[in-house]
C-alpha cells in the first residue's frame, strides 16, 4: 500500500530555532524517499493518513531547510532497497542500519541515531541473559534487515527457528501468541512495542552490536548524499535531532548519543563509500 506526503511544516510543537535555516527557492524537483511504513515510532500509520513518526518529520525538514518538496512513498522494507537501486526514489527515509555489506553498493550519511540489536518477549517468560537461552528457540524478524541476518548467520550455532515477517507488528504479534519465543529488532522499536503492547517486554539485547542508522543512496548519488547530510549535521547542532528523539523516543539524548555527534567526513566512519572530505556546512 502507497501512501504519498507533501513536505510541510514540522509540527507546532517544535522549537522556533528548528526552523533557523534559511530555505532557498523551491525550484528543483522533489525528492523522493521510501520507508517503511509500519515500523513505529519511526513510521506508522496516522489517522489523518498517510504516515507519522520519528522519520517522517526528519525528513520533511530536511527537505523544508534543501527548499525541496518531499514525496513518501510507504512499502515493505524487503523492497525498498532493490527500489531505491532501481532509481524509484533518491533516498530511503527508513532507519537503515550502516552494514559493510549494505556499505558496499550504497551510500550513507554518516548515523543520525545509533540501533543495537534487542529482543523482545512475552510478559511473563524468563528473562534472557545471554544467547544460549535463545537455543532452540523460534525467533520473529521484519524481513531483509540485519535482524533476520543474525538469526540465519547464527541458526545453526543456536539451533534457532528464523519466523520472518513483512511488518515488525506481525512480529511482535507472534510473540505475543506464542509461535515465536522472542521477536529481535532495533533497540527503539522493541522499546516502543514493549510501551504499547502490556504483553510484550524489552528485553535482552546484543552486546557489540551497535552501528550508525543512516540514510542510503545510490552509489551515483554522492553530491545529494553530502547535501543531505550537511543539512543533518546542522540539525543536530541547532538541536532539532534531540528534539524529535525526545518526542518520539521518550528520552533527551544524551552527548554520546548519535542524535547530537558530529562525525568527521561524510558516511559512517570506516565503513566503505565514507568520504572523508571535513565537513564544512552553512548553517543559519
Amino acid at each position: 500500500m502507497r501512501r504519498f506526503l507533501l513536505a510541510a511544516a514540522l509540527a507546532g510543537t517544535m522549537s522556533a530555532s528548528a526552523f533557523a535555516q534559511t530555505q532557498a527557492p523551491q525550484s528543483q524537483p522533489p525528492l523522493r524517499c521510501g520507508l517503511d511504513g509500519t515500523f513505529a515510532p519511526h513510521a506508522f500509520p496516522s489517522l489523518q493518513g498517510g504516515v507519522q513518526g520519528f522519520q517522517v518529520d526528519l525528513f520533511r525538514e530536511v527537505a523544508r531547510r534543501m527548499g525541496r518538496e518531499l514525496l513518501i512513498e510507504s512499502a515493505s522494507f524487503a523492497g525498498l532497497i532493490p527500489a531505491l537501486n532501481a532509481g524509484r526514489y533518491d533516498f530511503l527515509c527508513a532507519p537503515t542500519t550502516v552494514t559493510r555489506e549494505r556499505a558496499e553498493s550504497l551510500l550513507f550519511t554518516e548515523g543520525y541515531l545509533w540501533t543495537e540489536l534487542q529482543f523482545g518477549i512475552r510478559r511473563g517468560t524468563t528473562p534472557i541473559r545471554s544467547e544460549e537461552d535463545l537455543r532452540g528457540k523460534t525467533i520473529s524478524v521484519n524481513k531483509g534487515t540485519p535482524y533476520e541476518q543474525w538469526v540465519r548467520n547464527n541458526a545453526e550455532r543456536l539451533n534457532l527457528t528464523l519466523m520472518a515477517f513483512d511488518t515488525q507488528p506481525d512480529a511482535v504479534q507472534a510473540v505475543i501468541q506464542g509461535r515465536a519465543y522472542a521477536n529481535l529488532s532495533g533497540n527503539t522499536v522493541v522499546r516502543y512495542s514493549a510501551s504499547r503492547t502490556p504483553q510484550f517486554v524489552a528485553d535482552f539485547a546484543l552486546p557489540g552490536t551497535r552501528l550508525h542508522w543512516g540514510t542510503p543512496f545510490r552509489r551515483d548519488s554522492g553530491a545529494l548524499r553530502n547535501q543531505v547530510e550537511d543539512v543533518l549535521t546542522c540539525m543536530k547542532r541547532d538541536g532539532t535531532v534531540a528534539r524529535l528523539s525526545e518526542r518520539w523516543f521518550g528520552n533527551r539524548p544524551g552527548p554520546d548519543q548519535a542524535e547530537v555527534m558530529e562525525f568527521p567526513g561524510y558516511g559512517a566512519p570506516e565503513m566503505p563509500g565514507f568520504d572523508p572530505t571535513p565537513q564544512n556546512p552553512t548553517c543559519s
